[in-house]
């Protein structure tokens, strides 16, 4: 199973090894601040923990939401790739699994969904959309497998099943 080749294009992550490892540590250094009880971190926060001055981070990040949406684009990215390791399992378990990380994912999420709620323009609905069409292409294999195993009603949508466990 593998990602579809335009879902996985959502992330903005940069070409140049230096500039790949600056940006992977600023969205570390991000998630880790965000998931904290404290959700207000500053951005000269977030670049102090990642170890960088405060110009790289904005060089890579112009905006607090363009940070909370990169670091929610690399979590959608790490728990669609998660799909592919389970899928060596027997449909049920692998499915179970998938939704069980899913439903982890989504009780770690408050602080990033709040935000990027809260700006409405065509590029963040954009980025929903895309992080949407991943999860349901990573999860709709899954799903597939368990069906045809006859452990699934057929009639049950991947769309149904995230709404079920991440509501």
């Amino acid at each position: 199973m593998t990602l579809p080749t335009d879902a996985v294009q959502i992330s903005k992550r940069p070409k140049r090894a230096d500039a790949l490892r600056n940006y992977e540590k600023l969205v570390a250094a991000g998630r880790e601040a965000f998931t904290e009880a404290d959700r207000s971190a500053s951005l000269e926060d977030i670049a102090r923990r990642a170890g960088v001055g405060i110009g790289t981070l904005y060089r890579h990040f112009p905006t607090r939401t363009d940070l909370v949406q990169a670091i929610y684009v690399d979590e959608v990215e790490a728990l669609s790739r998660s799909a592919e390791e389970l899928a060596a399992l027997e449909p049920w378990e692998a499915l179970s699994a998938w939704l069980g990380r899913f439903v982890g994912y989504v009780a770690t999420k408050k602080a990033l969904a709040d935000e990027l709620f809260a700006v409405d323009d065509a590029e963040r609905q954009a980025v929903f959309a895309g992080c949407r069409s991943m999860l349901y292409g990573a999860g709709e294999p899954l799903l597939r497998r368990a069906q045809d195993a006859g452990i699934v009603r057929p009639d049950v949508t991947i769309a149904e099943s995230v709404r079920l466990v991440g509501g």
